[in-house]
């Protein structure tokens, strides 16, 4: 009895470990499954954060440069 208890529980173990193959669907195989991206210059700006024109993407590289400026260590110690 004690033998087929430790059995059942090694298989209970085992089927724990098994690893199950997630696909997807058949006529999605091999596609892309999420929301499609869009460009990041055509987001609204936060309301508090950095600004830029919606849609215009000079603006808002334009935009990262300073964020990326204000990141740069040697550049704000020595201001």
């Amino acid at each position: 009895m004690r033998s087929i208890a430790l059995i059942a529980a090694a298989l209970v173990a085992l089927a724990g470990c098994m690893e199950i193959e997630q696909t997807a669907t058949p006529s999605r195989q091999g596609k892309y499954q999420g929301k499609p991206d869009s460009t990041p210059w055509s987001n609204q700006p936060l309301a508090a954060g950095p600004q830029w024109k919606q849609g215009d993407r000079a603006s808002w590289e334009e935009q990262i440069k300073k964020r990326q400026l204000g990141q740069h260590e040697h550049r704000r110690i020595y201001q």
